[in-house]
């Protein structure tokens, strides 16, 4: 039952990064008003963090490579975090995402639950609590992130 858990959550994970990480492709423009302006050429740390987070999911699916796959995963949440804290502080960005300034601190977070999930599936075995914190972790965070649309 743990296994199927977690492989439920492994394949939820990686169609979504594939869909968020096409997105930096298809729609440049959402994440660059988020890209803090201390970061140089945001372009291509958009289409950077996309490949990135495209080539991740699609390593999580095979057990092989699942390891690499969550491990980029993990990285890449943390290169990501200053465009968080850059919605949290920044009103133009707040506005054109049609959200107020508690929403992006709400968000921050969420963050959290997304490493930790990630260092989940980059370790082969864990414990039965470890895995049942991760699955608790994973439901209320994928819906959190799936009703922003």
């Amino acid at each position: 039952m743990r296994e199927t858990l977690k492989s439920i959550t492994v394949y939820c994970l990686a169609l979504l990064y594939v869909v968020v990480g096409f997105k930096h492709f298809t729609d440049l423009d959402f994440f660059l008003v988020i890209i803090p302006p201390y970061i140089p050429y945001p372009e291509l740390m958009v289409y950077t963090s996309g490949l990135i987070e495209i080539t991740s999911s699609l390593l999580l699916i095979s057990r092989k490579t699942r390891k690499y796959g969550a491990l980029g995963l993990f990285v890449l949440l943390i290169a990501v975090f200053p465009a968080n804290i850059y919605l949290f502080n920044s009103e133009l960005a707040q506005s054109i995402y049609g959200i107020s300034r508690q929403d992006a601190l709400i968000r921050l977070p969420f963050q959290i639950p997304l490493l930790v999930i990630a260092y989940w599936h980059s370790k082969e075995k864990t414990t039965k609590e470890f895995d049942i914190l991760c699955v608790a972790l994973f439901i209320p965070t994928i819906i959190y992130f799936l009703t922003l649309g």
